[in-house]
């Protein structure tokens, strides 16, 4: 039993194998990511496959190898965000969102990785939160994690950001720089502040006008992802 893995996971990727089999790549908040066997998962009565639906929170038990892959032995299904898959743009985002997650984190992805993805399930489970300030909300927490985010105090001039004023964007900089045109003001930047400072994408709703902002701040923290971390 010591030698065992008990943790939570959530699966990032699955892949068809052999007649019944599938393997796993799980994220798991104490453990990174671990990429196992589920033997005969595919046959249908399998204990084991109502732990490894996707958009879901597992409690899962790991027998490690001496190898590339662990073998996974027994799961049981703590969440399943179901209304996910109720809304295929919903749906597609998620598969995006696992796609990030998977292609940027490295083996021994810490605890945060795992809280942003489950954070962000939570999110795109309520149908009444538009999709558009989950997606941000994610984008800017990955920037966050990674030690990306931009300068939200002060502009590229160490001058202190004001509400009267516009500004464009300086990539080279990481920061606003105040314009007499330009596409970003006040808040703008208060919907980029509260979505790097709070845990649930819920939260950004307070921000007056935030669905028509957030295509605006969306394209912005998109850019700044694929510049600095390439996902």
């Amino acid at each position: 039993m010591k030698n065992r893995i008990i943790s939570t996971g959530i699966v990032l990727a699955r892949t068809d194998f052999q007649e019944a089999d599938r393997i796993l790549t799980l994220l798991t908040p104490d453990h990174g990511k671990l990429r196992v066997i589920a033997k005969g998962v595919r046959r249908q009565r399998s204990k084991l496959a109502g732990g490894i639906e996707l958009f879901s929170v597992s409690d899962i038990t790991v027998l490690p190898s001496r190898g590339e892959l662990g073998t996974l032995i027994s799961t049981r299904l703590q969440t399943h965000y179901a209304s996910i898959v109720k809304d295929i743009n919903r749906t597609m985002l998620g598969y995006d969102l696992l796609k990030r997650m998977n292609k940027l984190t490295e083996d021994a992805a810490g605890e945060e990785y795992f809280k942003l993805l489950k954070a962000a399930f939570e999110g795109l489970n309520n149908l009444e939160l538009q999709i558009d300030l989950v997606e941000l909300w994610f984008t800017m927490q990955l920037l966050k994690v990674t030690g990306h985010a931009p300068d939200l105090k002060t502009d590229d001039a160490g001058m202190q950001l004001e509400a009267s004023k516009i500004y464009l964007f300086d990539f080279d900089a990481m920061a606003f720089k105040q314009q007499d045109v330009g596409p970003y003001q006040a808040n703008h930047i208060k919907l980029m502040r509260l979505g790097y400072g709070t845990d649930s994408p819920e939260i950004l709703k307070q921000v007056v006008g935030a669905g028509t902002l957030a295509p605006d701040v969306l394209s912005l923290t998109k850019n700044i992802l694929k510049l600095h971390v390439r996902v």
